[in-house]
């Protein structure tokens, strides 16, 4: 079933819920669409006043801060070797070549990859676990998390509902143009990020990563 029919067939609480789970477990450190479930979402309330756009952008900046705070936490307990236990659950979202892409953009960026990396699809996994991992200050960590979290969830919540409206009905017809070109750019940035970690991947083996400066 397509999402957004999916999506249209629970009440609006529930997608307000699914919405900040979905993408509060993304935050976390565990790969899943959080930005196709958001957009699908967004587009569902420019075209239904049952689903109010500001709810659904507030679950989902609430979602995102609170997983990736999350997510800080654990990766702050359980330093280097829960990288390498996720590399052996994930290996094709944390491989050594992706996690060492992640490190030197910490390490270049600091509080900054937090930020952006939030409109990166795999950057968005990586950023809690491993600044807690980088053991970056929790008040950078903080600051950029949340400023983050409402730039792209509500960002991206306010552009898919407005344009929802401007082309309501277009969009109802060909509502799956919306979700393709999330998918589209997910998987463009995430092959960004891929190349880039192939090219880093023989450099990280003859070197120790430094960790991220207090």
């Amino acid at each position: 079933m397509h999402v957004q029919e999916w999506l249209d067939s629970v009440p609006a609480v529930a997608v307000y819920a699914l919405v900040g789970l979905v993408i509060g477990l993304e935050s976390l450190g565990i790969p899943l669409p959080g930005e196709i479930i958001l957009v699908s979402a967004a587009l569902m309330s420019s075209q239904h006043s049952g689903i109010n756009p500001i709810v659904l952008g507030a679950c989902a900046t609430a979602g995102a801060v609170i997983g990736d705070s999350i997510g800080y936490a654990i990766g702050r307990k359980g330093g280097r070797p829960l990288l390498a236990w996720l590399a052996n659950k994930f290996p094709r979202h944390f491989s050594e070549g992706h996690v060492a892409t992640a490190e030197r953009s910490f390490e270049k960026w600091g509080m900054w990859a937090v930020f952006f990396g939030r409109f990166v699809a795999l950057l968005r996994i990586f950023a809690g676990p491993l600044a807690g991992v980088l053991h970056m200050p929790y008040w950078k960590f903080l600051i950029a998390n949340v400023l983050g979290g409402i730039c792209w969830a509500g960002g991206t919540t306010a552009v898919v509902y407005y344009v929802g409206m401007v082309a309501e009905d277009w969009l109802k017809r060909f509502s799956y143009v919306g979700l393709a070109v999330a998918v589209l750019i997910g998987v463009a940035s995430m092959l960004v990020v891929r190349r880039k970690a192939r090219k880093a991947q023989p450099a990280e083996r003859a070197a120790e990563p430094v960790n991220a400066g207090e």
